[in-house]
């Protein structure tokens, strides 16, 4: 989805009104467009006026605090303008290097720098301080773009090779366009499409960052030949060009292990003396009863051969006390051959150099501790899947079908998923091939039908989805991130709604109180998530394993033109941590839009807010009215009893709604009570 700047507001919108920043919430004007300017919203606010009243001085202490806080976006900026030239992990040692460089060793004026102001009608300006760093950090990456080389002090990393995770052909894409930008030019990229700032604002922060054409620049990089896609933060923001989420690979083990020969040689004796100095009589050494690492491992050579591999009997999940991936049967067509199992295995055990590898986050990739469950084992399409289950993982490899590039050790590729504690719900289907427009997944035993859903459009038909003997579906849409957002397909299987996120599992959608979320069955459930669905794109390569949206209150809007939804969706992960919660505003549909994208308030990383640890929501926004007049509108719960607003406007409301007359760019905090005596504040 397209994330644009907010457009000025005319006095001819069809919609009740427009929303505005309250500080604790996003902005989230521009109620009625499309849903790419909902997208709007989650970003640091940048301003049109680059003016330099905001302050005269940026304290160090200022600074590092900024620093800090915004310490992955600085690096992913930095990464992102550095040259390409060099390895991967070069350059993100060289991003984390530019990023930790850039603190001032004394206070530092602001005058002349290109800081934004405020502006006197809309959001409040950026922080001075982030505003300061960043601009610190343009001015290093250029100045390595100028060198055309990587700077050359940066953190240390011994032995291991860190570079993000790969991501897909438009990821790819993108980078290579990119790479053949001018620094300046990248840089013009980066601002204006990841910091969204406006083509004035791009060139005067080129301006002070020392580049000499910023004009010719920004036209450079509105030039570039990028996928569909790309000029918005989706990509950007992609886990590719993120330096702080990282692989680990080893370097060059056999140039190690050539300079370390003489170390070994000349060390040899000492440790051999200190082995026996270390037995007493015949007792064990300093590692106790664990065998030396050249012995053999029964355990681990036992997960390398086919003929152990574990089978669930065909009908076992029919009698199974508990319905997960351990009861699937396996099937496919060459669940008997075992040369491509012991290939499967083997690389599970030990990828090569040209095999991808990818996880979901929290995902480890090391090899099985004893002989995995076959769960599939067949051709599908143009190539060979294996899929593998260990009790906590489950392992996709796949080949290509015409056996090309097996000889060169190439060719093959592996995927992770975790799925420790799936429950029949969880455990109904899998990944199993996966095209740039089409998925198709193998269905657990007990799915009695599969159906293809469109989320936003709840009110259609749904197309029943063809299955093959083994549980294999044709291949069915799969979820792309466009600049305009129209459809989000879903299955439907049995009475449970699944989507692709971009993983193995797919994710189970739910509506309900936190408490107690049950499938989305009926006409309320259909129009929330019609209404949420485009805002799964910001949930995929998570490692999520459901999301729930929770109607948390019902609003009266002043001037009785009706009653807006709030709506709190959460995303929880299979491995724990990494929730995603987003509290959203859904006014009444006007324009013949039953259906019309909601918008987001407020959006929080981890925590435990509208789970079942904490079943509380509160959050608010500034809203216009049809009439011009400006509203902070807050809404909590059925657990909260009074609403408190203060900062640019300042206010008690008894119940669990607040209404004030609210003025431009106004910026308030909001705190609840609840009915136990305790506190809430609003969701950020």
């Amino acid at each position: 989805m397209r994330q644009q700047q907010a457009t000025p507001k005319h006095p001819d919108r069809t919609s009740p009104g427009s929303i505005e920043n309250v500080g604790d919430v996003e902005d989230v004007s521009g109620i009625d467009e499309d849903v790419s300017d909902i997208n709007d919203v989650d970003h640091v606010h940048d301003v049109d006026d680059l003016s330099n009243d905001i302050t005269d001085v940026i304290d160090v202490e200022q600074a590092e605090a900024a620093l800090v806080e915004h310490y992955p976006r600085l690096v992913r900026l930095a990464y992102l303008v550095l040259p390409p030239g060099q390895s991967r992990s070069r350059r993100v040692l060289a991003a984390h290097g530019v990023v930790q460089r850039t603190l001032p060793r004394q206070r530092s004026s602001t005058r002349g720098v290109g800081l934004p102001g405020r502006r006197a009608d809309a959001e409040a300006a950026i922080d001075p301080g982030y505003a300061f760093v960043r601009l610190r950090v343009l001015r290093n990456s250029l100045a390595a773009c100028r060198r055309r080389a990587l700077p050359t002090v940066f953190p240390q990393v011994w032995g291991l090779r860190l570079f993000p995770r790969s991501g897909g052909a438009d990821e790819l894409a993108l980078d290579q366009a990119l790479s053949a930008l001018s620094g300046p030019a990248r840089a013009a990229f980066v601002l204006r499409d990841l910091e969204r700032l406006s083509a004035p604002e791009t060139r005067r922060v080129l301006e002070a960052a020392g580049v000499a054409h910023p004009r010719e620049a920004l036209e450079e990089a509105e030039q570039a030949q990028t996928p569909a896609g790309s000029r918005d933060r989706l990509l950007l923001e992609s886990p590719e060009f993120d330096p702080c989420a990282l692989q680990a690979r080893p370097t060059d083990l056999i140039r190690r292990r050539q300079h370390g020969r003489a170390v070994l040689a000349a060390g040899a004796a000492v440790l051999v003396c200190g082995a026996l100095l270390g037995l007493p009589g015949e007792g064990w050494g300093p590692d106790g009863a664990a065998a030396p690492s050249y012995a053999r491992n029964l355990a681990a050579e036992a997960a390398l051969d086919p003929g152990k591999l574990t089978l669930a009997p065909a009908a076992a999940w029919k009698s199974a006390e508990r319905q997960d991936f351990s009861v699937w049967p396996a099937r496919g067509d060459r669940v008997h051959d075992e040369a491509l199992l012991r290939r499967a295995l083997t690389v599970w055990a030990r990828p090569g150099a040209g095999v991808p590898v990818s996880a979901t986050p929290g995902t480890t990739t090391g090899p099985a501790a004893g002989p995995p469950q076959l769960l599939f084992a067949g051709v599908v399409d143009h190539a060979v899947v294996v899929l593998l289950h260990d009790g906590l993982r489950v392992v996709r490899y796949a080949e290509a079908a015409n056996g090309e590039g097996r000889s060169a050790g190439t060719g093959a590729a592996l995927d992770f998923a975790r799925t420790d504690g799936a429950t029949a719900e969880s455990a109904g289907a899998l990944v199993v091939s996966r095209t740039e427009a089409n998925v198709r997944y193998l269905t657990a035993p007990w799915v009695p039908s599969v159906r293809l859903v469109d989320l936003l459009t709840p009110d259609a038909a749904a197309q029943p989805v063809h299955r093959d003997a083994n549980g294999l579906t044709a291949p069915v849409p799969a979820p792309r991130p466009a600049a305009q957002c129209t459809t989000w397909p879903a299955l439907r299987m049995g009475g449970r709604l699944l989507t692709d996120l971009g993983e193995l599992a797919p994710a189970r959608l739910t509506y309900g109180t936190p408490h107690g979320p049950g499938e989305v069955d009926g006409p309320q459930g259909g129009a929330a998530w019609a209404r949420t669905g485009c805002q799964l794109t910001a949930m995929r390569g998570r490692g999520v394993r459901t999301v729930n949206a929770w109607e948390f209150a019902r609003q009266p809007l002043p001037g009785g033109v009706g009653n807006a939804a709030w709506l709190c969706t959460r995303a929880e992960t299979w491995r724990g941590p990494g929730s995603r919660t987003m509290a959203q505003f859904l006014p009444p549909a006007t324009g013949g839009r039953p259906y019309a994208p909601g918008v987001v308030a407020a959006r929080a990383e981890g925590g435990t807010s509208c789970g079942p640890r904490s079943p509380e929501a509160l959050a608010g926004v500034v809203w216009q009215a049809g009439s011009g007049q400006r509203w902070l509108l807050a809404a909590g719960s059925e657990q909260v009893t009074s609403i408190a607003a203060t900062g640019g406007v300042n206010g008690l409301a008894p119940g669990r709604f607040l209404t004030l007359p609210a003025q431009p760019g106004t910026h308030a905090g909001l705190t609840g009570r609840l009915t136990n005596g305790g506190r809430i504040q609003a969701l950020h």
